[in-house]
């Protein structure tokens, strides 16, 4: 008898902390759902995100095709819903290409950061000592560079290409989102849990891994979210400036760069790409801001 209830009292100690994870990330769940605001933000991303993925499927025009005859069609022209460009191109059909290759360059280097400075964060905040010092002082040297300058100057020494874009892009990313994480981890590093762990033998590997790790993704994921939101301000930025995509690709950057002479003659569709830039950009951003209030569930 008292053998059961031994292995009862185990079992429940050991099932105790995942109940709480998932108690804790069901509360998160249920107070973003409730916010209008990041729902709707949700909403739209997911209706730019599935037009674009959708793109063949939705028989639109070819993207790729103009005329001169019918260029700098206005908004509403028949068969050209939002008009076309200057060379005659359906403006709505290279929209919602174009979302394609603009959310790859604005998603990628933020996804590709958050993995590399997570993790050059949690060891240089857990490791401490000298480990601390050469990873923290290198992410330091960068900080001495405006973002947009060092990507500019990393794409223009790289070459322009989607590629090298996204290369840039994740470098300029990676020292913000290492400094939070290494913040973040030397805060957890001394918690009980911790000390428990390293007491009963386990290898710093497996520290980070099993029980730090789930502590701190949380505050750098939000904050890498809203990064997003900059990450396709600058990526439109590297095409703007033809650093980025090349010509004919449609890209909602390059299409700024293309219509801009434009913008006395017809200026609704020359602002097209940028109003698509805006809306995404700004539900990153109110979706962060979501995130952040439904992760803080003290208040």
């Amino acid at each position: 008898m008292s053998v059961s209830s031994n292995a009862m009292n185990d079992a429940a100690l050991q099932a105790a902390p995942m109940s709480n994870a998932r108690g804790y990330w069901a509360t998160v769940g249920r107070r973003i759902v409730r916010d209008k605001v990041s729902m709707v933000c949700v909403a739209i991303l997911l209706l730019i995100l599935l037009s674009a993925l959708l793109a063949p499927y939705l028989h639109l025009a070819d993207p790729y095709q103009g005329s001169m005859i019918r260029r700098l069609r206005h908004i509403g022209t028949p068969n050209y819903p939002l008009g076309t460009d200057e060379l005659g191109r359906d403006m709505l059909a290279r929209l919602i290409y174009g979302g394609r290759l603009s959310l790859l360059i604005g998603i990628s280097p933020v996804i590709l950061a958050f993995g590399l400075g997570t993790m050059l964060g949690l060891v240089a905040g857990y490791v401490g000592g000298w480990v601390n010092t050469a990873i923290m002082r290198t992410i330091d040297v960068f900080y001495a560079f405006p973002s947009v300058l060092l990507a500019i100057a990393i794409s223009g020494a790289l070459g322009a290409g989607i590629t090298n874009s996204i290369v840039s892009l994740t470098i300029v990313f990676v020292p913000q989102i290492t400094r939070v994480a290494e913040s973040v981890t030397t805060g957890v590093r001394n918690r009980d849990f911790v000390e428990a762990a390293r007491a009963s033998g386990a290898s710093a590997f497996t520290i980070m891994r099993a029980h730090m790790l789930g502590n701190v993704l949380g505050p750098i994921f939000v904050y890498a979210t809203g990064l997003i939101s900059v990450s396709m301000i600058l990526a439109a930025g590297l095409s703007f400036l033809g650093l980025g995509t090349k010509p004919p690709e449609p890209e909602w950057g390059l299409m700024l760069n293309t219509l801009r002479t434009a913008i006395y003659v017809n200026p609704w569709v020359a602002a097209l790409p940028g109003a698509m830039i805006f809306a995404v950009s700004i539900c990153f951003n109110l979706l962060s801001d979501g995130l952040r209030s439904a992760m803080d569930i003290r208040s």
